[in-house]
């Protein structure tokens, strides 16, 4: 059953992202005020060039500990290449994917462009409306 669900219909449509120039402060605010634990970094053409986590920004949090400068742009930090999830994937796959790897979302893609965001809330939002 699991394995006919398929992620375009349980992702977050319309996703945050970033921009690698972006001030990596701004991004920490717009984390936290979409309750979101990271987004994607799309460069100029619209490509997924890496993705901007809560961990990343920890790192950020921690490079100001050491050089007493917080800051910097979303690029210096964010983690490169992102692991992206297609549109037309099983939630079966997903769920292999969130138990494998220590990512608590994924960017979705379709033919190449970031159409959506799939978070393991969302994935086990759809668990619960099958069980």
């Amino acid at each position: 059953m699991l394995r006919s669900l398929k992620v375009k219909d349980y992702m977050t449509r319309d996703p945050l992202s970033f921009s690698p120039q972006m001030e990596v402060l701004k991004a920490v605010h717009q984390l936290l005020t979409h309750h979101l634990s990271g987004a994607p970094v799309v460069d100029d053409a619209g490509k997924v060039v890496g993705f901007l986590s809560e961990k990343d920004c920890l790192k950020a949090a921690l490079n100001a500990t050491y050089y007493e400068e917080f800051g910097g742009q979303v690029k210096q930090f964010m983690t490169s290449p992102a692991i992206t999830i297609d549109v037309e994937s099983t939630l079966t796959d997903a769920a292999e994917m969130f138990v494998s790897k220590a990512h608590r979302c994924y960017p979705v893609m379709d033919d190449g462009r970031l159409v959506g965001q799939l978070s393991r809330h969302n994935t086990l939002a759809a668990l619960e409306r099958l069980w």
